[in-house]
């Protein structure tokens, strides 16, 4: 060990003579030098050993970190690594251009396709008229739309005609009334109805003033009259006449859709028609004045006039559709109800026909007439029905009231 007498060599001053050197005493510093020396392999020895620490260091206990080597992985025979440890290729220099490549290709997404819509087709019973309101609204408001359906309305050459296409399969619904279900379904043809949209009598007998009674009943015999649809001459008049004594076939006339123009110039004394709140009208413009018999007040059951018709044979292909189409016609209802007058708008927006101060008026009338629920079945209504055709002798056998109407809001398995 090196101490600090090491770092001041000793001065030592010496004569050159003996005499002086015994004469002059020999100068020497207290402090001593230790120089020690080690063999070789005692130098060895210490040079392994780790450099002292200084005594104000506090002693530390600590490992240095160790680098993890991963092991050897030898490289089972039959692998060949030339390929990966060939030089790569050198960059062609005509290929290098100097614009930025992007690194992510971004594309437009693809468009989502809309849902599959299923297409009905529905023949009116008549021209298109306030009595079609909910139907109206709910196409013109996306009603049906929304709920998956493309809804088409045809109005019909002739109004016998729309029952007899829904029998043939030629339209998917049709519009009719109560009192031709039970007539048509009697008579063997497959119809069934699915929904309601007016839910009391629309029909009447549209008479001459001039033929009525003062102060009473008008008297209907030997009256000249006419009828517009097949319901109307064969269940109302044979309704409306019972107490007259029998009828004279060759009074009665198929006027079809010109009641207004056989009223006013084939000189008929009556027609009765399943829109008994626009021809009054009408003909008051034309300065025929009238008067209506509500068939209702004058022998004939309460009954459906207006309802949604189906094929029987095609229900059950059908009937998630149909569930969707009377969902809609319930809301497009109640939404009519709460929005009268936007109600009125709409339709006269949509179907510019309607634009006419008859039908303004009739509107007004029919209105409050519009099911709420056009699901809903009231069974003892068909079955009164179907009974007073039975007692009248135009129907033979009764149909079951399963097979004349449906509720499609039901969860009854039979229905």
């Amino acid at each position: 060990m090196l101490t600090a007498a090491a770092l001041v060599p000793s001065l030592v001053i010496a004569d050159s003579s003996e005499d002086a050197a015994d004469e002059t005493p020999t100068l020497s510093l207290e402090s001593e030098v230790m120089v020690p020396t080690l063999p070789d392999e005692a130098t060895a020895e210490a040079s392994a050993q780790p450099f002292p620490v200084p005594p104000y260091v506090e002693a530390r206990d600590e490992t240095p970190p160790r680098v993890a080597v991963p092991p050897v992985t030898e490289i089972p025979p039959g692998i060949d690594l030339g390929p990966l440890l060939a030089p790569l290729p050198a960059e062609d220099e005509a290929t290098v251009t100097d614009e930025p490549v992007p690194s992510v290709a971004i594309e437009p997404a693809e468009p989502i396709a809309p849902p599959p819509m299923t297409a009905l087709e529905i023949t009116l019973d008549w021209y298109l008229n306030p009595q079609h309101a909910a139907l109206l609204v709910a196409r013109e408001k996306g009603m049906f739309q929304r709920r998956g359906l493309q809804v088409t309305l045809i109005s019909p050459a002739d109004p016998n005609v729309p029952a007899k296409l829904l029998a043939a399969g030629r339209t998917d619904l049709a519009l009719g009334r109560q009192s031709l279900l039970h007539l048509q379904a009697g008579r063997g043809l497959p119809l069934v109805r699915v929904a309601t949209l007016i839910d009391s009598p629309l029909a009447g007998l549209i008479l001459k003033q001039s033929r009525d009674a003062p102060g009473g009943e008008p008297d209907l015999a030997g009256l000249r009259l006419g009828y517009t649809d097949q319901d109307s001459h064969e269940v109302v008049l044979a309704g409306l006449l019972a107490k007259a004594g029998g009828l004279n076939q060759a009074a009665l006339s198929d006027v079809n859709f010109s009641a207004l123009d056989a009223m006013r110039d084939e000189g008929l004394d009556g027609v009765i028609i399943n829109q008994r709140y626009l021809l009054p009208r009408q003909l008051a413009d034309e300065g025929v004045p009238t008067r209506t018999l509500r068939i209702e007040e004058h022998g004939i059951p309460i009954h459906d006039g207006l309802i949604l018709m189906a094929n029987r044979d095609r229900l059950n292909g059908q009937r998630e559709a149909l569930r969707h189409l009377v969902a809609a016609l319930e809301e497009a209802s109640l939404w009519i109800l709460d929005h009268r007058e936007q109600a009125w708008e709409l339709l006269i927006s949509a179907e510019p026909a309607l634009d006419d101060p008859n039908m303004r008026e009739a509107w007004d009338d029919i209105l409050p007439r519009l099911t709420r629920r056009p699901a809903a079945v009231d069974q003892g209504r068909y079955h009164r029905f179907e009974r007073f055709l039975l007692d009248a002798g135009i129907l033979e056998e009764s149909t079951p009231i399963e097979r004349l109407a449906v509720d499609l809001g039901s969860s009854s398995p039979a229905q």
